[in-house]
């Protein structure tokens, strides 16, 4: 009696999976799903879809929210607040401290999950923007986005995510206060012509500091959160 068949599968028999560590690219993809779920990104999504279409609307219809020159304005800039807030929003996660240390790839996946739907907001609003004529085309439209985008990270970094939305809103407010008075600040990027240099460096500077703070810092983290 010898063992030299114990060793080999029966027949029809399904073969043995493969090791978890030869599957990177597998476990790579299971971290970035949990990742974008925790953060609530499908909902963040469809939220971006919905400004959209309101701002297809708002154009196709010529809905106002305020009298006067710089009413065409005003519609555009409340739907890109809305979704520079959500995209700030996106960035609060539910596990705080422990993600923290145990998260190897958790500035990665902050950066890429912020560009990503950065990138989503500009192109379902430019999709929205063929509704009718919008004030200064999708430049002034990825300008006035990417800056107020910037501001909600900075400020989700310092308020924490579930608050971000505190500076995209705090600035749709002066900037409204601004276009009504004709203020000619670069920092006050919406009332600036679509190729004005000095506003698109400043929304520039403002995006690129809020991506790299919430990148490598992430979010304020609160105790008992």
């Amino acid at each position: 009696m010898t063992t030299a068949g114990v060793r080999q599968p029966p027949p029809g028999a399904l073969p043995a999976p493969a090791p978890a560590v030869a599957r990177p690219a597998v476990a790579g993809l299971r971290l970035a799903r949990l990742y974008l779920v925790s953060r609530r990104i499908p909902v963040a999504v469809a939220l971006l879809a919905g400004l959209g279409a309101l701002l297809w609307a708002s154009l196709n219809w010529h809905w106002t929210i305020a009298g006067g020159p710089a009413a065409q304005e005003l519609m555009p800039l409340v739907v890109e607040t809305g979704a520079a807030a959500i995209i700030a929003v996106t960035t609060y996660g539910p596990f705080g401290e422990p993600e923290r240390a145990a998260g190897r790839w958790l500035p990665w996946l902050r950066l890429g999950a912020a560009l990503a739907l950065t990138a989503a907001a500009f192109g379902v609003l430019a999709a929205g923007a063929t509704g009718g004529a919008l004030a200064g085309g999708t430049t002034a439209l990825l300008r006035n986005l990417a800056g107020v985008t910037g501001l909600g990270l900075l400020c989700a970094a310092v308020l924490g995510g579930a608050f971000g939305w505190v500076g995209p809103m705090t600035y749709w407010l002066v900037a409204e206060a601004g276009l009504a008075a004709g203020w000619a600040t670069p920092w006050l990027w919406p009332a600036r012509p679509p190729h004005d240099r000095g506003a698109a460096i400043c929304a520039a500077v403002v995006f690129a500091a809020g991506t790299v703070v919430i990148t490598v810092r992430g979010t304020r983290e609160h105790v008992g959160g």
